[in-house]
């Protein structure tokens, strides 16, 4: 659901926090007249106040300075084709299944671009007794490693962090299929149907 104005929004959110235009104005040290003016979009908050503001409507400061909260579609639950998001200071790794805004260490995050495997480029699965074994020649140095694998089906994610200087080597449960996703460092973010490397054509 889209608000039209800062306003609005600003309204809708502090009825959700079950506050009146009194308490929301004694939280922040203004007069209620103020949250009045703001909601009638006469006026918009202080930069000073935002980071309390936000806090109190549990909204982000660029979703309230947008009027709009962008919300998703409800989702009818798969994670087959989830968007993987990677840090570019820290290297913390996110996943979902809808769309989504996030930041880290200050800065706003993308869904990586992923791209189908071919080549060189593929992962190694092999059957080894009732697991999979899935492994790379992919090098494992400092600053050109696989950061992360994951593996989705219809219902569950599971992501597998690697580290530099090990080697990538990865023993999963066997189940019916689904789709491998890994992410080089250099290369960026791949993915694959999760099957024997025998069987790819």
């Amino acid at each position: 659901m889209k608000t039209q104005t800062v306003g609005a929004l600003l309204r809708r959110l502090r009825q959700e926090q079950g506050l009146t235009q009194r308490e929301l104005a004694e939280r922040l040290c203004v007069s209620d007249k103020t949250i009045s003016k703001w909601e009638r979009d006469a006026g918009l908050p202080d930069i000073q106040l935002l980071p309390r503001l936000c806090q109190l409507l549990q909204v982000d400061s660029s979703s309230l300075l947008a009027g709009t909260l962008g919300e998703n579609a409800s989702i009818s639950g798969t994670m087959a084709r989830p968007s993987f998001f990677c840090c570019p200071v820290c290297g913390s790794i996110t996943s979902s299944n809808g769309n989504i805004s996030l930041s880290c260490c200050g800065r706003p995050l993308s869904a990586l671009p992923m791209r189908k495997a071919k080549g060189v480029d593929r992962l190694q699965v092999n059957v080894s007794e009732l697991d999979w074994l899935i492994t790379s020649h992919h090098p494992m140095e400092k600053q050109n490693y696989v950061s992360f694998l994951a593996v989705a089906d219809s219902g569950t994610l599971s992501i597998y962090k690697q580290y530099p200087e090990w080697e990538v080597q990865l023993r999963i449960p066997r189940q019916r299929g689904g789709t491998l996703f890994y992410y080089s460092t250099t290369k960026g973010l791949f993915y694959q149907p999760l099957i024997p490397s025998e069987e790819c054509t």
